[in-house]
């Protein structure tokens, strides 16, 4: 097992995995910028080490001094977290050149499956579904025309080396598809260096369903269950809840399976998430697969009873994995709600400022990730989320109704936050029902911010 751990990330996770690493007597190194000197995960740490200025290129994503900072401290393994370097194949391997073990996949798992198109190929040969549309690299516009005719309209254009919802645009008939390929392409070039593309089908009112999958250095490969994250904004997630209150035993039985393949055919090591799209029919299809731990993951641990980050940890050091297929039992229902630092009475508007007063609930059932405390400054430099809410309950109502509970007694005094739309959704009888999908808050956005109300 590793003495000492550097996580190159900040927030939340990085007091995740911190929190996990005591608790294996292993020594946390965090890492942070000018600008988070005085943040929780800084605080919690053995060590901290300043990586460079506020901007994430100067600090968080500055290789060179990630690496220094954990050579220096003598760290034997690299925790990534999500976002930042978390999917970055170049780092993964300076990571492991420099004697250090990086926890998660092989740069070359991420070179795959982080090229979209190249993942699609992959699940083809695995009898994985895969989402109609192009094949290898499109050229030029002419080129990428001729896919979205050929496919048929609408279609969704894609980034290859994308995520989180960056280089993607909806085209719905040809008038408005080349201003959305143009427009996709250049938030591509600017968010991953890669402008890349490619066209899939666009599947109309899915659920966005995704696997978690773990899977060790012997080969042994298991799936956790499913989440259903179709609670989302502009691709962005917001709620997600474990298990889908739509799924079938049978279905999930097979998408677990396809996800397992999906995972082996890959060859992949540690923990990582497969994702479908389901449409209307009970028909899914294989859109992406992550190569690092997914910011939703508290909802599978409080189903399942597995700490992720612990399992994360033990397959980098080369154990097995601590479980067997037979051994997960979902039990109950989770819910998670992400609380942003943002004004959704004026577009989502992001806001930072100063924690003037917090009060974080408690009781049965209920986990609250967070970085946040009294005085602290969230500052403009980075993503808008400072906290995960997430409770379990043993229905789906439950859960609901606990989550609305944890919600008005939730304050965050200092900064404007969506938890106020996020009471109203758990409120809104389709949600209540489940009958939604990704078009769920496009669809209301009106409606809930109009029923909006203080808690």
């Amino acid at each position: 097992m590793f003495k000492k751990i550097l996580i190159a990330n900040r927030g939340e996770i990085a007091v995740r995995i911190i929190r996990t690493c005591h608790e294996l007597g292993i020594e946390a190194v965090a890492v942070y910028s000018t600008a988070d000197r005085t943040s929780l995960h800084v605080q919690l740490a053995d060590e901290a080490i300043c990586i460079g200025p506020a901007k994430s290129k100067d600090s968080y994503l500055n290789m060179k001094n990630i690496l220094q900072a954990a050579i220096s401290t003598g760290c034997d393994a690299i925790h990534p977290g999500f976002g930042f370097l978390s999917e970055n194949a170049t780092f993964s391997r300076l990571v492991e050149a420099c004697g250090l073990t990086f926890i998660g996949p092989s740069g070359d798992v991420i070179d795959l499956l982080g090229n979209k198109s190249a993942a699609r190929s992959v699940m083809r040969e695995m009898d994985v579904p895969v989402v109609p549309g192009s094949q290898g690299k499109i050229e030029n516009e002419e080129q990428a025309l001729a896919w979205a005719r050929q496919i048929g309209f609408p279609v969704l254009i894609k980034a290859s080396a994308g995520g989180g919802g960056r280089g993607m645009r909806r085209a719905y008939n040809e008038e408005g598809f080349l201003d959305a390929y143009l427009t996709a392409k250049e938030e591509a070039k600017v968010c991953f260096g890669d402008d890349d593309m490619y066209i899939e089908k666009l599947v109309l009112h899915p659920k966005h369903i995704e696997f978690q999958i773990l899977a060790d250095r012997q080969g042994n490969v298991i799936h956790l269950g499913e989440r259903d994250c179709s609670i989302q904004r502009r691709n962005q997630k917001m709620i997600e809840e474990a298990p889908c209150a739509k799924m079938s035993e049978a279905l999930r039985e097979e998408m677990g399976a396809a996800a397992v393949r999906a995972a082996k055919a890959c060859h992949y090591t540690n923990a990582g998430t497969v994702e479908f799209v389901l449409d209307e029919n009970n028909n899914y299809y294989f859109i992406e697969m992550n190569t690092r731990i997914q910011v939703e993951h508290p909802v599978t641990e409080m189903i399942t009873g597995v700490d992720i980050v612990k399992e994360q940890i033990r397959i980098a050091s080369g154990q097995p994995l601590s479980y067997t297929q037979d051994e997960i039992v979902i039990r109950g229902h989770a819910i998670e709600c992400r609380i942003n630092a943002e004004n959704p009475q004026k577009g989502f508007q992001a806001s930072p400022g100063t924690i003037k007063q917090l009060h974080l609930p408690g009781g049965l059932g209920v986990r609250i990730d967070t970085a946040l405390y009294q005085g602290y400054q969230v500052v403009p430099h980075y993503d808008s989320m400072v906290a995960k809410v997430i409770v379990h309950g043993n229905t789906r109502l439950e859960a609901i109704r606990r989550m609305r509970r944890v919600l008005e007694e939730l304050m965050i005094d200092g900064i404007d936050t969506n938890l106020e739309l996020q009471y109203v959704i758990l409120h809104h009888s389709d949600f209540v029902r489940g009958h939604f999908n990704t078009s769920f808050i496009e669809d209301n956005l009106e409606e809930l911010i109009g029923n909006g109300r203080t808690v």
